[in-house]
């Protein structure tokens, strides 16, 4: 019970709310994008997932306390998406970010931020295979200004540690950022997951910028019994203009709770630090949002301890989570964007995912061809770093210090993040206008 959250929610009934709410009228509003047929018609199933027997302590067993990134695994644990498709998939709710545009103010807008950050994690509760983890040099595109109104862009930027730069641009007013490197060890009973760096998501009428950093996943009985996964930690978003803040607390799963699984909470304040919003919700399903009308010490209880009670309005649904596709247990589980996403598409960059040989036959279901092609390509990678490295001038210091001065992305470049203080790769332009001219001659031969 450590972990329950810091405050009571009690419903009052709005006697008249008189003026009607402006974050509730942009919630009703309409669909923002008018819904015409989509010009593309993209594909709604991948083969089935074949039934291949693969003993997981076998592999493991040697793994305890070691980082998972430098172990070659079997694409047997794998699902057929790249690390930079899954970092994609966090965009299947954009149009929480689309309809925020609208908010006149910026504790509603904080809100809905809010939901899109926990809608991220709602691909993963049956998701327990791994991504493939993306080639140096290694890019994805999604060029879904048709239909989503968004381009992305993500490249592999470092191997080791695996790190991943993505940038976003939304026709509909607003551009994300991130830099995320993936830190795995494996405990013996349960892996656990830490996403390293910032997510930065800016709107470029209110110039209001938002900064948060990603939870903890963890993936427990990897040895016995059936895997599942479990969200925790607490998220902080912060709107570096007007400095309000949203607290949100993701509960760890207990057997013996009697709270709903999966449960998130949180509190919108503003820069005084005055609560105006309760967020609640669970991670793989749904978030709602309620308007604080008063808050007072709740009196402490048994163990001293002391809640804040929130008087509220009724609750309105923020984000609900998409059914997934029929027939999605044989699918990997895929959502319907997830099915999309290496998907063949003409004209994309050399160095795209859906080119990604193995990972094509794997999700075609011949495994053992994935697994020979996969030893081949990251035997060309090892050769290549090792060009690298021995083209390095002398003086150089440990291997990691080597490979991040003489790599250099194509997309993106380090520079001083003056939000977070931090060094993170930022995206420098080129793409779009490479892909135009179809002129990819700049791309590294990777696979």
């Amino acid at each position: 019970m450590e972990d329950s959250t810091s405050f009571i929610t009690v419903i009052t009934e709005a006697k008249e709310d008189r003026c009607p709410h402006s974050l509730w009228q942009v919630l009703d509003g309409a669909s923002l994008v008018p819904k015409g047929p989509p010009k593309v018609k993209r594909r709604v199933r991948i083969p089935d997932k074949p039934n291949y027997s693969l003993n997981l302590w076998s592999i493991m067993k040697n793994c305890i306390g070691r980082e998972l990134s430098k172990i070659p695994m079997p694409v047997n644990f794998n699902e057929p998406l790249s690390m930079l498709q899954r970092l994609t998939e966090d965009l299947e709710y954009h149009h929480l970010l689309d309809k925020a545009v609208h908010c006149t103010s910026s504790v509603e807008q904080m809100c809905l931020v809010a939901s899109f950050s926990v809608s991220s994690y709602s691909t993963t509760v049956h998701r327990i295979a791994k991504p493939f983890n993306p080639m140096l040099g290694e890019t994805f595109e999604l060029d879904r200004l048709d239909d989503m109104g968004l381009r992305s862009l993500c490249e592999q930027v470092s191997h080791h540690p695996p790190s991943a730069a993505h940038y976003v641009f939304s026709k509909h007013g607003w551009s994300l950022w991130q830099e995320i490197t993936i830190s795995s060890k494996f405990r013996g009973k349960y892996l656990s997951i830490m996403p390293l760096g910032a997510i930065h998501l800016e709107f470029q009428a209110s110039g209001n910028h938002y900064v948060w950093r990603k939870s903890t996943s963890t993936v427990h009985n990897i040895i016995v019994g059936k895997l599942w996964i479990d969200q925790t930690g607490d998220i902080e978003i912060v709107n570096h203009k007007t400095k309000d803040r949203c607290q949100l607390k993701f509960l760890p799963y207990s057997y013996f709770s009697k709270e709903v699984a999966r449960k998130v909470t949180g509190v919108v304040s503003d820069s005084q630090g005055k609560a105006h919003y309760v967020l609640s919700g669970s991670w793989d399903e749904q978030m709602e949002c309620a308007k604080i009308v008063q808050s007072s010490p709740s009196s402490p209880s048994s163990d001293g301890k002391q809640k804040t009670v929130y008087q509220t309005l009724p609750a309105k649904l923020l984000w609900k989570k998409y059914p997934l596709p029929e027939n999605a247990e044989n699918m990997y589980y895929f959502s319907e964007l997830a099915l999309t996403l290496n998907e063949h598409e003409e004209g994309v960059a050399p160095t795209d995912s859906r080119l990604r040989p193995d990972q094509r036959l794997m999700e075609k279901g011949h495994w053992d061809e994935a697994n020979s092609e996969k030893q081949r390509l990251e035997e060309k990678q090892r050769v290549s770093r090792r060009r690298r490295l021995e083209a390095c001038s002398r003086g150089c210091g440990a291997e990691e210090e080597k490979e991040a001065d003489v790599y250099m992305p194509l997309w993106f470049e380090k520079r001083l993040d003056p939000l977070t203080g931090e060094t993170a790769c930022m995206y420098k332009g080129g793409y779009w206008e490479a892909k135009e001219k179809q002129d990819w001659h700049m791309c590294p031969n990777i696979f």
